[in-house]
């Protein structure tokens, strides 16, 4: 399944995903988004995950307009702010997106929380702006199992993706196994804790058995459960460590142990306290 950075998935609307990408959550717009996305697509990722509250769309544009590699062959990911679900900005607010990347479609467009009150008004939009053909596939983040059943009582279209934290901390299988029945793939945001797994010695111990660093072992991690993964990283020694998952494989009780580790611990805010 996942035997290579090129491997994909294929979303319910037949979109290709890469498995792995980067995410440049912090990333400065300018030199330091770009520099990040050169150096991981020269090294072979295809995945980029930004987002308007990033404020970093127009480097992310620049370095996919500049890098050489047909637009085509790339997987560009955004997200509506809830500040414009709350002012009813939704479809002002993607094309202003598009304008600050400088492109004429992005991948996959996605509700970045569920603001109690809009999300269910603002997913008509969302499937507007995908009937347009100019985000080539929808979805939303940070979407827990009841709002995803209130989305879906009326919808036209089933999300695509549903980007969530997910990490050995907050394993979720509720959910995950709820986005399977629905062929909704689960994509794990903060999957590496903020950098905790080198604290946790379940993981330390694994990345010694394995030969790979706890980052590695991880991410590997989500990929056996079926879960894309996008680490955020500006530096490129880590932008390559995290591409090196794909030559070894996580024994059955190995993913157990992981799995075993679930606190329902989150790092970020509750999907349920969207104040902000």
């Amino acid at each position: 399944m996942t035997h290579s950075i090129k491997a994909r998935t294929t979303l319910n609307n037949g979109s290709e995903m890469p498995w792995l990408g980067l995410g440049v959550y912090k990333l400065a717009n300018g030199g330091e988004v770009e520099d990040a996305i050169r150096y991981a697509l020269d090294i072979g990722y295809r995945s980029i995950d930004t987002a308007s509250i990033y404020e970093n769309e127009a480097g992310v544009g620049r370095a996919l307009r500049d890098c050489g590699i047909p637009r085509d062959e790339i997987f560009l990911t955004t997200k509506l702010w809830n500040t414009d679900q709350r002012e009813r900005r939704q479809l002002a607010a993607f094309e202003e997106s598009l304008d600050r990347l400088g492109l004429d479609y992005v991948d996959l467009y996605l509700v970045h929380w569920p603001v109690a009150d809009r999300f269910q008004e603002t997913w008509p939009l969302m499937e507007e702006i995908y009937d347009s053909g100019r985000a080539r596939a929808i979805g939303v983040s940070n979407f827990m199992q009841d709002h995803l059943e209130k989305l879906m009582d009326d919808c036209r279209i089933v999300p695509a993706v549903n980007q969530v934290e997910f990490h050995p901390h907050l394993v979720q299988p509720e959910l995950l196994d709820f986005c399977e029945r629905h062929e909704i793939r689960l994509e794990a945001w903060s999957p590496l804790m903020q950098g905790e797994v080198t604290d946790e010695p379940t993981i330390v111990a694994l990345a010694k058995k394995y030969g790979k660093s706890p980052a590695q072992v991880v991410l590997r991690w989500d990929l056996q459960h079926g879960v894309v993964t996008i680490p955020k990283s500006g530096r490129p020694e880590r932008i390559a460590e995290n591409a090196g998952i794909f030559d070894f494989e996580l024994a059955a009780g190995d993913m157990t142990l992981l799995d075993g580790l679930d606190q329902g611990r989150r790092l970020g805010p509750s999907p349920w306290q969207v104040d902000f």
